[in-house]
């Protein structure tokens, strides 16, 4: 498996592109809106990239299909005055494999971590607490 950062436009395409390859089987899944996704991620449109910043990463297994997608968030208006430093991760879509699951939690961490960030919550979105939230707080520990 390999983790790349999405940083081109080809790159920024396979990240809306992933989950359309992973639930393609299931009937029940229905596909946001690709404009929607693509405005967390554009600073143009969204405003809290004037406070903070975000990094994404789309997952290929060994023969370059699509996998898994991660994003990782830090706004850093939404946590000034706490006690630790909170950064989030979002976007998280996988096949059902726990190294691969692992493989993109544990790079939000460590691009977390390498921003001082002390404990990742999410799944959340860079943006507005309408869309793709939830709660499961993990602690790092060092």
């Amino acid at each position: 498996m390999k983790i790349k950062r999405v940083g081109s436009k080809s790159a920024s395409d396979n990240f809306i592109e992933t989950p359309v390859y992973i639930y393609k089987d299931d009937p029940n899944w229905v596909q946001p809106l690709n404009k929607d996704i693509e405005d967390v991620f554009f600073p143009g449109v969204n405003k809290l990239y004037k406070k903070g910043t975000a990094a994404r990463w789309i997952l290929m297994d060994d023969e370059g299909h699509l996998i898994g997608r991660i994003a990782a968030f830090i706004n850093t208006k939404s946590s000034a005055g706490q006690p630790l430093r909170v950064g989030g991760f979002g976007f998280f879509e996988c096949i059902d494999d726990k190294d691969a699951a692992f493989m993109l939690f544990n790079q939000a961490q460590k691009w977390l971590i390498s921003r001082e960030m002390e404990i990742m919550e999410g799944p959340i979105n860079f943006g507005e607490k309408d869309k793709w939230w939830g709660l499961l707080p993990l602690r790092f520990s060092r």
